[in-house]
């Protein structure tokens, strides 16, 4: 056991609750998501249902391994390309629109040539977005009152972001834009500017409505919940959950899975429930409250502005998404198509979950020096 602790001391760096709670989400992951696919195999790979089993669990293994990268770099490193990595998911995201793989009457998605492998530039503009603002917030703490230095060019880029996004995803469009206006609201951004924000993104979102994929799918759906029109998914899901009660059918069990569209992805908490009853909901539920309480932590213990507002953006980016699935699945909000992050099978959207919370990680760690060695509070204190 010491030999264990030993070894986790030495190579799983930052906070210790948020590797645990990444290890369980990612453990529970494999089980929920082996379980959803079931019809799907039947369906596309012949009943082969081990195929998705060791997919997922292969991208489970890649998204750890992205954690513990970026957990072992010194956070004030990706300050330094992300403002390099925005200028480049400005085409990319204009080029999705344009030509990207359609799937589901969007085109989100790029296919990477060679591996074959389908990938989401909206995930890598939301990741480098969010390490931008940081960064730029935090070098202007001191003129944070000077509009046209301070100010401009951090609304020019969530605005110009938010609506390239939000010409095929509205729903990651609007969460990316509440998680900023959180992150500038605690880097003490004055309400006049957060409210000139809210009509820049209402300018860009409305050209995104006119010209994007999914302007008539998001109104739809908005009609749908204001009018307690329950769409088929939804019912699907209601039912799965009543069936499920306080103990749930057991892993494995579910019989929504084969008729609720998406098991796997969108409506995976809904699968959840029906497993693993109300208790395994609240379970889940307490273990991402537990990681943005976390990632809030390392935020409050960091001495620098940027690494404190960094961990804040991008654990209210993860939990935010987490939360909103969570209320879709049990009848609280319109159909989004949002994941569930670490939990809903996925491909690049796992990856860059991992990078994000990896990052948190760097931030818990404290301040280190260019040769690695640990001078953060937690380390001297532990030596």
């Amino acid at each position: 056991m010491n030999e264990v602790k030993n070894w986790a001391y030495r190579n799983l760096k930052g906070d210790p609750m948020i590797w645990f709670i990444v290890l369980i989400l990612s453990l529970f992951s494999i089980l929920v998501v082996y379980s959803a696919t079931g019809s799907l195999a039947y369906k596309l790979r012949d009943g082969n249902t081990e195929y998705y089993l060791i997919k997922h669990s292969a991208l489970v293994i890649v998204s750890l391994l992205a954690v513990w990268l970026a957990s072992r770099i010194d956070f004030r490193y990706y300050s330094r390309i992300s403002k390099l990595v925005l200028w480049l998911c400005v085409p990319l995201l204009l080029f999705t629109w344009a030509f990207g793989t359609n799937i589901n009457e969007a085109s989100r998605w790029l296919t990477i040539p060679v591996i074959n492998q389908a990938f989401q530039p909206s995930d890598l503009a939301k990741l480098a977005l969010l390490v931008t603002l940081a960064s730029m917030l935090a070098k202007r703490q001191n003129s944070i009152e000077d509009f046209q230095k301070a100010i401009v060019p951090m609304l020019f880029w969530i605005g110009l972001i938010c609506g390239l996004i939000a010409l095929t995803n509205f729903s990651s469009a609007i969460l990316l834009f509440l998680t900023c206006m959180l992150v500038l609201f605690i880097g003490r951004v004055p309400i006049k500017y957060l409210a000139m924000l809210v009509v820049i993104c209402a300018s860009f979102g409305s050209v995104a409505f006119m010209v994007g994929q999914r302007g008539g799918t998001a109104i739809s759906r908005v009609e749908d919940f204001i009018n307690n029109d329950t769409p088929y998914q939804a019912k699907q899901a209601y039912i799965a959950i009543a069936s499920g009660g306080v103990i749930g059918k057991g892993p494995g069990q579910s019989d929504q899975r084969n008729f609720l569209p998406h098991p796997y992805s969108d409506f995976i908490y809904a699968i959840i429930l029906e497993e693993y009853g109300l208790i395994g909901g609240i379970t889940i539920l307490f273990l991402y409250l537990a990681l943005l309480y976390r990632g809030m932590k390392a935020a409050e213990d960091n001495d620098r502005a940027y690494g404190g507002l960094l961990s804040a953006g991008l654990s209210f980016a993860l939990v935010i998404q987490a939360l909103v699935n969570m209320g879709v699945a049990v009848g609280l909000g319109p159909v989004t198509g949002l994941t569930l992050p670490f939990i809903s099978m996925g491909g690049t959207s796992q990856l860059f979950a991992g990078l994000a919370l990896g990052i948190i990680l760097s931030v818990s760690r404290g301040e280190i020096d260019q040769f690695g060695n640990i001078i953060g509070n937690q380390y001297k204190e532990a030596a």
